[in-house]
């Protein structure tokens, strides 16, 4: 029996479809929107998706109720829209979504990564949307899954608790109370600097995969990318990026959680450093690294993840000299400005906001 509340799920990779799919096992009406069509063609010739996902997970055929690359189409009658995508996409897709946003839609992304709600926020509004919507942003995914064929998805696992919040954070409770239908997983998590802040990836990828280039790219990734690439110097450095975090976060007025917390919170993981908590995780065991330096770790991370941080940081005083290292050499390695393309706080528009009036704005929607 399907549920009233209409889901269009923006996005149709590895995570859109699994969660396309799951909505619509749950019994929702689901719509799947994606740039390139040819990518959801065999969906919707087939109208829908077949899921599998070991031990008695979510699993058979999902019908999708429309498939569709058209903007307009796709958010025609949405209650609530998921963004599953890249987060280095959200403003091309904010971009396209403007004109066809609509009073009372909820749009939330999956995830954020860090100031990704800031962002799309600014887009819209820059692009003339005046529609009152209410955005949120995921601390992560939801979902560990995969694609298996054009019109398949594999759910491996889908996680216990995922903080989120809204932009302004006053709305949260709403957000949350529409979208713990489908997913009671989600908690509050806070205000989006809070979301953002708690990034791990931003501390873990980038540094990982540009310290161990070389490795990279002789072995095309054949090596265990957190037990063999976390060395003890390694570990050093990702300790001082993480430590430079946590300052950020603090100069903002947040408790962000250290990466030995967050190890101990998602894996029960403990060690008296980084070096050994990540050694003693059994699940990092057999997790290859990327086969090559042109890899969402950096293209994706560094701006979306890294450089909001540092910006951040740099904005309100904190020094962040290890995050701009890193970032300094994944502009070298890739030819790429990425302070330039980043989320930086004069990008945002959140440049000229002191700590309480930015404060202000995340939590109440008040713009000084």
């Amino acid at each position: 029996m399907t549920i009233n509340t209409c889901y269009t799920v923006l996005g149709a990779g590895h995570g859109g479809k699994a969660m396309a799919a799951h909505l619509s096992l749950m019994g929702f009406n689901v719509t799947l929107w994606n740039r390139t069509f040819s990518h959801i063609e065999v969906i919707k010739k087939r109208g829908g998706i077949e899921v599998e996902s070991p031990e008695g997970g979510p699993h058979g055929f999902a019908k999708i109720a429309l498939v569709t690359s058209d903007m307009e189409e796709a958010l025609k009658d949405a209650e609530m829209i998921m963004v599953v995508l890249p987060s280095s996409a959200h403003a091309d897709v904010a971009k396209a979504a403007a004109p066809h946003l609509r009073e009372g839609q909820i749009v939330v992304l999956h995830p954020g990564r860090t100031c990704g709600a800031l962002e799309f926020d600014k887009v819209i509004r820059d692009n003339g949307c005046t529609a009152d919507i209410t955005l949120a942003e995921a601390e992560t995914f939801i979902y560990a899954s995969r694609t298996d064929g054009p019109a398949q998805a594999r759910i491996f696992r889908i996680k216990e608790a995922v903080p989120l919040a809204a932009l302004p954070a006053i709305r949260t409770g709403n957000v949350l109370q529409k979208i713990n239908q489908a997913y009671p997983q989600f908690i509050d998590g806070g205000n989006v600097l809070n979301t953002g802040m708690n990034n791990m990836g931003a501390i873990f990828h980038p540094a990982l995969t540009l310290l161990n280039a070389g490795w990279i790219e002789a072995t095309h990734g054949d090596y265990q990318f957190y037990i063999d690439g976390v060395t003890p110097s390694v570990a050093r450095v990702l300790e001082v990026l993480d430590r430079e975090r946590v300052t950020v976060a603090s100069a903002l007025g947040l408790r962000a959680r250290t990466a030995l917390e967050w190890l101990e919170m998602a894996y029960n993981t403990t060690g008296v450093d980084l070096h050994e908590a990540i050694q003693n995780q059994p699940g990092y065991y057999g997790i290859k690294a990327p086969s090559t330096l042109a890899h969402r770790y950096i293209f994706e991370d560094v701006p979306m993840s890294m450089v909001p941080i540092a910006s951040l940081g740099q904005r309100f005083g904190v020094s962040v000299r290890g995050m701009d290292s890193i970032i300094r050499l994944a502009c070298i390695a890739h030819r790429t400005d990425y302070w330039k393309r980043g989320r930086t706080v004069d990008k945002l528009g959140i440049g000229d906001l002191s700590v309480s009036e930015l404060t202000r704005y995340v939590n109440e929607g008040v713009r000084e």
